[in-house]
């Protein structure tokens, strides 16, 4: 069943740069997809419209039966709710322990406090962080900040878990310690996307991989498919 469908999408730019061209996508529930491809070719402008960051300029793209493009700005939360996004940086709140940085995501919808520990201290134990709830961000490494940042992004059970370059700071060990926590997270049903430019790591996963080039996908290749072409 799709989960996301891109119908002739569009995205150009009000300095005229047209960053996508005509673009076409479905991707299935429970689904592993890397999206690659050089700099500018328009992996993140294609990620922020599916979290409407950046809404497209002609075509259609439908996320759990939303259209994106014609959610009014008042109703974009209804969107997010079913997607989480985990950064390159982290951007973490430095003065809030692990647990609360991952807490805060569910203080702000409301939820209530005993239903919030549950939860944060889950995903943490998902991510391998359960004995490093107390820590602050300087006292953890840089694949432990990630780590919590992940946790963050699915602690309120998003259908989908949007990862731009998540291991773009991070050493090779430590990124393959991400690829597993990432792993694990699609193993519960969770639908991954990331962007990335770590070629090695997209050999190793043998994932759906889709290349883009200059705003179009040029390649869309099957579990395993993806072999030693370069980008």
């Amino acid at each position: 069943m799709d989960l996301i469908r891109i119908r002739n999408v569009r995205k150009t730019y009000k300095t005229g740069t047209t960053a996508i061209y005509d673009l076409n996508l479905n991707i299935s529930k429970g689904e592993f997809i890397f999206i690659i491809g050089s700099t500018g070719c328009g992996k993140s402008t294609l990620i922020k419209m599916l979290y409407r960051e950046e809404k497209p300029t002609n075509g259609k793209i439908l996320v759990g039966g939303l259209d994106v493009g014609k959610i009014r700005n008042r109703k974009v939360y209804k969107l997010r709710r079913k997607i989480g996004v985990v950064f390159q940086n982290y951007q973490l709140l430095p003065n809030s322990t692990a647990y609360e940085n991952v807490a805060f995501a569910l203080e702000v919808l409301g939820i209530p406090k005993d239903e919030i520990h549950s939860k944060v201290l889950k995903v943490l134990d998902l991510v391998g962080l359960k004995n490093k709830a107390k820590q602050y961000p300087n006292q953890l490494s840089g694949g432990e900040q990630q780590r919590v940042a992940i946790a963050r992004a699915i602690v309120n059970g998003p259908k989908i878990l949007i990862c731009d370059e998540p291991t773009g700071n991070l050493d090779p060990k430590t990124s393959l310690e991400i690829m597993e926590v990432l792993q694990a997270i699609n193993d519960l049903g969770t639908t991954v996307i990331m962007v990335t430019h770590d070629i090695s790591i997209v050999k190793k996963m043998k994932k759906r991989v889709v290349l883009l080039d200059s705003g179009r996908i040029v390649k869309d290749y099957k579990e395993g498919e993806y072999k030693n072409e370069s980008i």
